[in-house]
């Protein structure tokens, strides 16, 4: 027997035309701090290809440069902004409470 046909499901796609992450003229490079930080989460991880949408090629040169502006401490290694301001405000009330022993 034939499956029915179910005419009333929504594409996958969106419409909008996203434009290329990376333009024929950018350069990747660990020096393109504005282009590198395009690739990283919000934690400061690197994002995939997939959420990208970068050729293979891309997406190493784009790796590869995320890594050396770390090292060259240019990117940090995590961003903890946010956990960095709720823990400051958990020590400052750690501070004022007295130990029992």
């Amino acid at each position: 027997m034939d499956k029915p046909k179910r005419p009333f499901l929504k594409s996958k796609r969106s419409f909008r035309r996203r434009l290329p992450p990376i333009q024929s003229g950018d350069r990747i490079d660990y020096r393109n701090i504005s282009l590198i930080s395009r690739f990283i989460s919000e934690q400061g991880k690197i994002l995939s290809r997939r959420v990208n949408k970068l050729t293979l090629k891309q997406q190493r040169l784009i790796t590869s440069a995320i890594k050396q502006a770390r090292i060259l401490s240019s990117l940090p290694f995590l961003n903890n902004e946010k956990q960095f301001e709720r823990t400051e405000s958990t020590a400052q009330t750690i501070g004022f409470r007295t130990r029992n022993k």
